[in-house]
C-alpha cells in the first residue's frame, strides 16, 4: 500500500491515508471492539478473526458503494499540511493590509 500510494520510506501510510480509508479502518476495529465484548472473545486468534471479518466487511461496503481503497490517490502529506498551517498567522502578521 505504501508503494502504491508513494509513501516515503520512515514515513507512516495513515499520514498519505484518504480520510474515508481512515474513517473505515477506525469502524472495522470499533466493530471488533464491539463484538469482542458482546462476544465474550478471549483469545487473540478469536479477536483476530473477529477484526479480519469486520475488515472484509468494511471492505465490501465500500466496493458495493463503488470505491475501491487501493485505486484511492494519496492525501496531501499530513506533515507538509501541518506546516503550512502553522504557517499561516506569521504570513498574515507580515501583512496585515491583505486583510481589507
Amino acid at each position: 500500500m505504501k508503494n502504491l500510494l508513494g509513501v516515503p520510506k520512515g514515513r507512516a501510510l495513515a499520514d498519505f491515508l484518504p480520510t474515508i480509508t481512515i474513517k473505515a479502518k477506525v469502524f472495522a476495529t470499533e466493530i471488533t471492539v464491539f463484538n469482542t465484548k458482546e462476544k465474550g472473545l478471549k483469545t487473540e486468534r478469536q479477536i483476530s478473526a473477529e477484526h479480519i471479518t469486520n475488515n472484509r466487511g468494511v471492505r465490501n461496503i465500500l466496493t458495493k458503494r463503488g470505491i475501491k481503497p487501493e485505486e484511492l490517490p494519496a492525501e496531501e502529506d499530513i506533515k507538509k499540511l501541518e506546516r503550512r498551517v502553522n504557517s499561516e498567522p506569521k504570513k498574515l502578521g507580515k501583512n496585515p493590509d491583505k486583510l481589507k
